[in-house]
């Protein structure tokens, strides 16, 4: 079948209330292209992997994990608040998982945070292995990048962020569980091809909005209502 005609999954607009929703209530709601109904060999192949595979125990714990950071069930759903940040979930979580050696790859224009964040972590009796972006000092120029494509083009050697080089060093370091700050869109995907340790984002970067993406999104229909229309090539 040619790409063009394969289904496309698109949950993110599905036209019924969530609590009405098929893969919620028994008898719920679907429409055509609900993946639930349309992928069941799918669905049925992920319930495997989550109960018997190699990450049952790590589906398990984190499934845990998210009802830990709730408090108030025992009164319902409506009652239900949460009680945890980020930075105390991934500190839980390494603990249910019984890991030992953490590691951290950080963007270098979030030093500071990532001082915190290791001193968190370490705090908490983890051994933290913690890797800038600019690690290895290899230039841009390697990449086929000119000065004026630089961020600044008056720098005669800039030094490009190396995800790939986070990623090898906290194998080295032979990391239980890899935490990533701020890396970049793309250099965060490129971590994650080459790390060897499952991981997880405590924070993405938006340059904007001091890293928090979601801001553009909750203003959609406001100082961002140009997002309404295709952004220029």
């Amino acid at each position: 079948m040619d790409e063009q005609q394969v289904p496309l999954s698109q949950c993110a607009v599905c036209p019924y209330d969530w609590s009405e929703r098929w893969c919620r209530a028994a008898k719920g709601k679907a429409p055509a292209d609900c993946p639930s109904l349309r992928l069941r060999d799918l669905a049925g192949a992920s319930v495997a992997c989550m109960t018997e595979g190699a990450c049952a125990a790590f589906a398990k714990q984190a499934s845990l994990q998210e009802a830990a950071c709730y408090a108030g069930g025992e009164d319902g759903y409506a009652a239900v608040r949460a009680i945890k940040p980020r930075i105390v979930e991934i500190v839980e979580f390494a603990r249910r998982m019984g890991y030992q050696r953490l590691g951290l790859a950080f963007c270098i224009g979030l030093r500071f945070e990532a001082k915190v964040v290791h001193e968190i972590l370490t705090t908490n009796g983890f051994a933290v292995a913690s890797v800038g972006c600019k690690a290895g000092g290899k230039a841009k120029a390697l990449l086929g990048i000119g000065p004026a494509e630089q961020v600044d083009p008056t720098a005669a050697h800039e030094t490009m962020c190396n995800p790939v080089f986070q990623a090898l060093a906290l194998n080295e370091a032979r990391t239980d569980f890899n935490v990533l700050l701020g890396l970049c869109v793309g250099h965060d995907s490129l971590f994650f091809k080459h790390a060897e340790a499952m991981g997880t984002v405590l924070a993405v970067k938006d340059r904007v909005f001091g890293h928090n993406p979601l801001a553009a999104i909750y203003q959609y229909d406001t100082y961002y209502r140009y997002l309404k229309n295709p952004l220029p090539d």
